[in-house]
């Protein structure tokens, strides 16, 4: 028992120092980001690009997404009203849930999911074949190409991608709405925004910016720092989704304590 716990105590303190030497380098990685990312050279031709592959072509998921989106949650919340003849309160119900939580959320985890894995393969696929190396010869600046016009990509297309869910998700309970109910267009948005504030569009907004950053700061770091082998970039774009839907989560919680705070103060 005693040789065991010997045997044992080694590996924890390995695990611990590890534990804490990522916590190191991912807090010194996003610090050289911040850091670089106010000097030139400015890379834009990149920047447009990467806003190309990481917005347009995310519109079609996103746009069937967010309409099942809009259609599933009206469904599924109109016998709980009807119980208390309250359908009436259909769009006022779903506009606050769209807006406040679902919309911002489901948005991320899918640009986790589809973008994140994209750019963390991508990167380590570049350090495999030494492509990362070949740039640092080249007096290119391989963080301010790979890195930073990745990350101001994600940055600035989620919070678009999320008020482009939002509406379709909208759009999908309108039509699910008129159906039943037969409510008009105009008295369905009157009384989606008669029911949400200048809060929840403001703070819906913040965490989209929040979530981009997230998810391309996780996937350039997790691409940039794997291992090199094949092994590293399956394994670089499978951490990048966990880590950041992970971290989504948690941003999430913690946004909510946060605007409930100001919204009943």
């Amino acid at each position: 028992m005693i040789n065991l716990t010997n045997d044992k105590k080694p590996v924890l303190s390995k695990k611990i120092d590890k534990f804490f030497l990522g916590l190191y380098n991912a807090f010194s990685f996003v610090k050289r980001f911040f850091k670089e990312v106010w000097f030139p050279p400015y890379e834009f031709r990149e920047i447009m690009r990467q806003c190309y592959e990481i917005g347009y072509r995310s519109l079609p998921l996103i746009s069937l997404t967010g309409f099942i989106i809009g259609v599933v949650f009206t469904n599924q919340s109109r016998p709980s009203l009807a119980e208390f003849g309250a359908t009436s309160w259909l769009p006022a119900l779903i506009s606050i849930a769209i807006v406040r939580a679902m919309g911002p959320l489901v948005t991320a985890l899918i640009a986790a999911g589809k973008v994140g894995s994209s750019i963390g393969a991508e990167i380590a696929s570049m350090k495999v074949t030494e492509q990362i190396d070949a740039m640092e010869v080249s007096a290119i600046n391989p963080f301010k190409y790979l890195v930073i016009t990745r990350v101001l990509a994600t940055t600035l297309m989620i919070p678009v991608l999320v008020m482009y869910t939002d509406f379709v998700a909208l759009m999908g309970a309108f039509v699910n709405v008129n159906q039943n109910e037969l409510v008009s267009l105009s008295t369905f948005f009157v009384q989606v925004f008669e029911a949400i504030s200048f809060l929840d569009i403001f703070s819906s907004i913040i965490k989209s910016f929040v979530f981009g950053f997230t998810i391309g700061i996780v996937g350039c770091y997790k691409g940039y720092t794997s291992n090199k082998g094949t092994e590293g970039v399956g394994q670089a774009a499978n951490s990048s989704v966990v880590m950041s839907m992970f971290l989504i989560f948690i941003e999430e919680l913690l946004a909510l304590q946060i605007v409930n705070a100001i919204r009943y103060a």
